[in-house]
Order: C-alpha cells, then sequence, then structure tokens
C-alpha cells in the first residue's frame, strides 16, 4: 500500500532555499587544507607512523598515497586496508596501529609512475618516522 504525504508548498520552498544557502559552505569544508598534515586512524592499537614522501632530487611529493595492509589479532585473522594522501609537505601520518603483527608493517607509496616502501616493526618502533624518495618503476 503506498501512501502519499503532501508537504505544504512553503515547507518544499524552504528546503530548497536551505539547500542553495548551506551547499556553498558544504563544498567548502570538504575541500582539504594543502598544509595540514591528513591522519588516518586505523583503532587498533597505540602506535604511529609519520612519513615524508620525496622525489628523487628530495623535493615533497604532493597528493603521494601511503597504503598498508595489517594482518592482526589470533591467528591473523582481523585485516584492515589503510589509505592516505600526502600534504604539500610531502607529510602524512597513521595512527591506531597495531603494536603487534606477526609480519610487521610494510607501507608502500605511490604517485603516478613512481613508487617506494618502507617497513615496521611496530613491537620494536611503536612511534615510526619514514622519509621515502619516491623512484621511477623500471619496465
Amino acid at each position: 500500500m503506498l501512501m502519499h504525504i503532501a508537504f505544504p508548498k512553503r515547507i518544499v520552498l524552504s528546503m530548497a532555499v536551505l539547500t542553495m544557502l548551506f551547499l556553498p559552505s558544504l563544498r567548502a569544508q570538504t575541500t582539504p587544507d594543502p598544509k595540514s598534515v591528513p591522519v588516518i586512524d586505523g583503532g587498533i592499537g597505540p602506535c604511529t607512523a609519520d612519513f615524508i614522501i620525496t622525489d628523487a632530487a628530495g623535493a615533497p611529493v604532493y597528493a603521494a598515497t601511503i597504503r598498508v595492509h595489517i594482518a592482526y589479532g589470533f591467528l591473523s585473522a582481523h585485516k584492515l586496508d589503510l589509505e592516505v594522501g600526502t600534504n604539500a609537505a610531502g607529510k602524512a601520518r597513521f595512527t591506531g596501529l597495531p603494536e603487534k603483527t606477526k609480519q610487521g608493517l610494510f607501507f608502500r607509496a605511490s604517485e603516478g609512475a613512481r613508487e617506494g616502501s618502507a617497513f615496521d616493526d611496530p613491537a620494536k618502533t611503536c612511534q615510526a618516522n619514514f622519509t621515502i624518495a619516491l623512484q621511477k618503476q623500471s619496465q
């Protein structure tokens, strides 16, 4: 059984006006600040990993992507994939990483055809800092 609900015209008009008034401000809030350090929280532990991504000449790389696959828990039964992009200074941060993993954490950074990687054993270095220089992949 279908029900038809009739709204008065002024309510529909008011919703349209509100949408037009607040939509630009919502778009402004979703634009990332290129200076703030992007942070992704895994929520599974106290460890962190801070990154600076550079090119071969040592200049920071904007909008590079850093990925990590985390297998954790009893028999590594739980899996989590995290990804974060870098800011204008080439910086990004992972928080909430587990302090114990069976195989450690392997971070992969990429931007276009350039790639780089870093490894961390959170049991040894719970507050890790990495600088990864991206290199062109050989064909």
